[in-house]
Formats: C-alpha cells, structure tokens, sequence
C-alpha cells in the first residue's frame, strides 16, 4: 500500500508503505527496492495510519508525516529521524506534504463524512523543521476546487512563479473524479 514517494537530489526515490510500515529506496522506480531506515515507532502506527507524506526540503532533508489523528512527524536525513508532533485542523488527517521552492511546506489534509463528503486544506508550515508543526490554511476545499478525495500534491518554480499541484484518488469508483488542479503562488 504504496503511500507516499518523494524524489531524492541523486535521482533515487522513496517510498512510504502504510500497513506494512517501512519506507523502501529504488534507484530507478521499475527497480528494486533496496533498505532504507524508517524512523522509529512508524512501525507502530495503526494499520491505515502509516507514512503518508515524505517530502524533500530545501536544506537535503526529509519530512515524513504519518497519517493517524494525534499525528507524528519526522525530520530526518540519511535514515537518522528526529520525532516532531504534527497538529492538524480538527478533524482533518495530513495526506501529503510538499516543499515550497522558496522554503517552508505544504501540507494537504483531508477529512470524510458519509453526510459531507471530502473536505480538504492546504496547510502553510513556515518552518517544517520546528518542534511542534502545523500551519495555517493556505486553500479550503471546497471552495477553491472541487471537494473530492484529493490525496497528493506538488510544488515547483516555473517562469511565472510556484506552482502548487494537487491531485485527486477516485479509488476506482464511479463516484469519484481523478482531478488535478494548479495554484499559482504570487
């Protein structure tokens, strides 16, 4: 139950599992995984509470987030981890986390309800290196994109400023959409 895959500067990438908690390392991502040292205590999470998000930040180091209400987090680097707590907005559970270009994080949350449907935020974190992490909402979703089962997100520098992509999971349902939507940041 792949989760979570972030590209590191040597052009391998990780891979965050949930269930089976572990992050595994694949020099080519059709190749095969190699050994990589999970922080400690993510074996413990509840089984649909594992590493969801794993994002590179700008100084070469790693932020991992697991996926549980009470959230944990992890900076790390070269498979040392330092734990740090993780407070989301009530309700919502992180999903995924990206670096901005010009530093800082963000973090998607997201939340369900029979009676809602998908809600989701995008949380800015000034300094994902800090003690305590969490942010203040950058997006609410809905309104600014449709509320559907929105799951990854991306960020990058282009010619005309940070883009901020988020996409969506229909989880094979006729119900669900795959959507991606695009933020410019100014």
């Amino acid at each position: 139950d792949a989760e979570s895959l972030v590209r590191l500067p040597d052009g391998s990438w990780l891979v965050g599992f949930e269930r089976e908690h572990r992050i595994q390392r694949h020099l080519r991502l059709d190749g095969p995984a190699l050994p990589f040292a999970a922080p400690a205590g993510l074996a413990a999470s509840p089984a649909n509470g594992g590493l969801e998000s794993l994002a590179l930040l700008g100084d070469g180091r790693l932020l991992a987030i697991a996926e549980a209400p009470g959230t944990r987090a992890w900076i790390g680097r070269d498979g040392a981890w330092e734990e740090r707590e993780y407070r989301s907005a009530p309700g919502m559970l992180p999903v995924d986390a990206t670096a901005l270009p010009d530093g800082g994080a963000l973090v998607l949350e997201r939340d369900f309800s029979l009676l809602g449907g998908f809600v989701a935020r995008v949380a800015f974190i000034p300094d994902p290196t800090a003690a305590v992490l969490g942010g203040e909402t950058w997006l609410d979703l809905p309104p600014d994109a449709p509320g559907e089962n929105w799951e990854g997100i991306a960020a990058a520098r282009t010619r005309e400023g940070a883009l901020v992509v988020i996409v969506s999971d229909d989880n094979q349902s006729p119900f669900q959409s795959s959507l991606f939507a695009a933020f410019r940041l100014d």
